[in-house]
This record gives C-alpha cells, structure tokens and sequence, in this order.
C-alpha cells in the first residue's frame, strides 16, 4: 500500500504543477509497471491545442513507446482524477491491470471540468444526440472491413 501511495502522490504532484506552471488542467497521471514508474502525463489540452491530451492519454502513449507495446498488460496507472469517458476508453484498449484513482468524478465537475452530458450521450440513440451524427457509404467502408477480417498479415489487438 506504501508503494501505491506513493505512486499516486506522484500524479497528484504532476496536476499541482501544472496547474502552478500554467500548462494545463489539475490533472496528472502516472504508469507503472514492476514497481517503478514508467511513464508520466499531465494534462496538455492548451498547450498543445489538442483536446486528447488529457494525463492519461498522455501518459499512455509514453508507456506503450517505452514498453514498445500497444498495450499495457502487467501496468498499474495512477490518475489524479477519476478518468473522463475519453481517457477510460483509451485506459481500456490499452488494458493495464488496475487503475487507481484520488479525486472523483463529482470533484472535477466542481471545479467545471463535468463529463456528465457525455455519459449521458452516450447512452441515448444516435438520433437523439446533441451533436448531429449521420451515417454514410457503409457498404463503401465494410471493404476495408472485409480487407483485414481476410489479411494474414493483421497484429490483432
């Protein structure tokens, strides 16, 4: 319990000082595999003009060019904060062990960071969403769709 205490302070440093710098939101995250940190992000959503690049994400692609993996089995990540949709997407393709996390949710939407509308949208029918969503050329796409389910040259994941 020592060890992930102090994993997760290390996260919760990386959102105090990006806030204190002016980088970016409250928000750190680290990952860890074997005991030792392998990877480090802080949100950089403004910094970057980017608005994927929220701590885990970030952190997520540092570990996965570090291990050389796309996935991060046998890794622990610690987040300042209970992951938005986005980043527990990400966190879930990427499928580390376990995910540890300091503030929830409810705190973020406090402080006007609230994810709630798109847990929300997420539930409704597409029709019924707030941001107009169309299909087109399906049967146009199901051909690369069809490309890899025949390849035998695909890395499944």
């Amino acid at each position: 319990m020592k060890k992930q205490e102090e994993f997760m302070r290390e996260a919760i440093r990386l959102s105090l000082e990006n806030v204190q710098s002016g980088t970016g939101g409250p928000f750190g995250a680290v990952i860890v595999k074997n005991g030792k940190i392998i990877a480090r992000g802080a949100n950089q959503v403004t910094a970057n003009n980017d608005p994927t690049a929220h701590a885990e994400v970030m952190a997520i692609r540092q570990a996965c060019q570090e291990l050389g993996s796309f996935q991060l089995t046998g890794c622990e990540i610690y987040c300042s904060c209970e992951p938005c949709p986005m980043c527990l997407g990400a966190i879930y393709w990427a499928r580390p062990d376990t995910i540890y996390f300091a503030n929830t949710k409810q705190d973020a939407a406090e402080i006007n960071f609230d994810d709630q509308f798109i847990y929300e949208e997420l539930e409704l029918p597409i029709a019924q969403r707030k941001l107009p969503t169309r299909q087109l050329l399906r049967n146009e796409a199901q051909i690369a769709f069809k490309a890899w389910q025949q390849s035998t040259t695909k890395k499944e994941y």
